[in-house]
C-alpha cells in the first residue's frame, strides 16, 4: 500500500488519506511520489505523481495546494485561490478536497463528528507555536469535543533536535510544555511534537486525539524527512467529504 488511512471513529462520509514515498515516478533524492513542486523536481514527475494521486484515491477533485509558510493562517477550500499562502485548509461542503504538505513536520487531519466539517493542517515547531491548531479548530466552528483528529506521520521525539530558542518559545507560553523537552547535549533538547500538539488539543478539549506513533527519519523506505536528506520530496496529507 502506498499510503495510509487514519484508523479513527470518523463519520462514513469523511474520506482521509496520507502518502508514503512509494509509488510514483520521481527520480533521484525524490524516490519516488513526490508531491511537492517547490523542491527541485522534475515537474512533469510531479504532475504525473498528482495525476496518480486522484486516480489512486478517488479524489473528486483536485486538492486545494497551498503555499506553506510555516504560520497560522487558515484557508477556506470553497474560495481559495490556488497555491494560496496558508498553512491549513478546510471545507465545509463534498468535493473539496483539503490537502498539506510535509517531509518532517506534523501533519493533522481534523473532522467534526457530524461529518459536516473537515481541515488539513500543517503544523511546523514554528506554526505549532504561533497557534496554527488554534486557528484551525476556530475556523471549523465546532466546540471541541465535537472534533476528531488524527495526527500523521511526523519527525519523532528521539531525531527532533532543536535549540534552546525552541525551548524556550513552547516553555515560556504553556509550563507543561516542559514534558515534552528531554535535555539532550548543552544548549540542545529532544522535543516531542506530537506530545507538544497533543497537548494544545487537549486545551481544546477535543474529543478524540489518533494517530502519531511514527517517524518520518528513522523510516527511510516509507516516509521523506528534510531532517535526514535535506534534499527530498514531500508527502501529502488529504481530507474531504463525500457525497451522501
Amino acid at each position: 500500500m502506498h499510503w495510509l488511512i487514519p484508523d479513527w471513529p470518523a463519520p462514513a462520509n469523511v474520506r482521509a488519506a496520507l502518502t508514503t514515498r512509494n509509488g510514483g515516478v520521481s527520480q533521484g533524492p525524490y524516490r519516488s511520489w513526490n508531491l511537492g513542486t517547490h523542491v527541485g523536481d522534475d515537474p512533469a514527475a510531479v504532475a504525473r505523481n498528482r495525476e496518480m494521486l486522484q486516480r489512486r484515491l478517488d479524489l473528486p477533485a483536485q486538492p486545494h495546494w497551498l503555499s506553506q509558510v510555516h504560520g497560522c493562517l487558515v484557508a477556506e477550500a470553497e474560495t481559495a485561490a490556488p497555491g494560496i499562502e496558508a498553512d491549513a485548509v478546510c471545507a465545509r461542503r463534498p468535493g473539496q478536497v483539503c490537502a498539506v504538505l510535509t517531509a518532517d513536520c506534523l501533519p493533522l487531519l481534523i473532522c467534526d463528528r457530524k461529518g459536516e466539517r473537515v481541515c488539513a493542517v500543517h503544523a511546523g515547531w514554528r506554526g505549532l507555536a504561533a497557534g496554527v491548531i488554534e486557528a484551525a479548530v476556530a475556523r471549523l466552528g465546532r466546540p471541541g469535543p465535537e472534533l476528531l483528529v488524527w495526527l500523521g506521520p511526523a519527525i519523532g521525539p528521539r531525531a527532533f533536535e532543536v535549540g534552546e530558542e525552541v525551548y524556550q518559545t513552547f516553555v515560556g507560553r504553556a509550563d507543561e510544555a516542559r514534558a515534552a523537552f528531554s535535555a539532550h547535549r548543552p544548549g540542545h533538547w529532544l522535543a516531542d511534537i506530537y506530545r507538544l500538539a497533543r497537548q494544545r488539543l487537549a486545551r481544546l478539549g477535543v474529543g478524540y486525539v489518533g494517530g502519531g506513533e511514527y517517524c518520518t527519519v528513522a523510516d527511510s523506505e516509507r516516509f521523506f524527512s528534510y531532517r535526514r536528506d535535506g534534499v527530498t520530496g514531500r508527502m501529502a496529507s488529504l481530507i474531504w467529504l463525500a457525497e451522501e
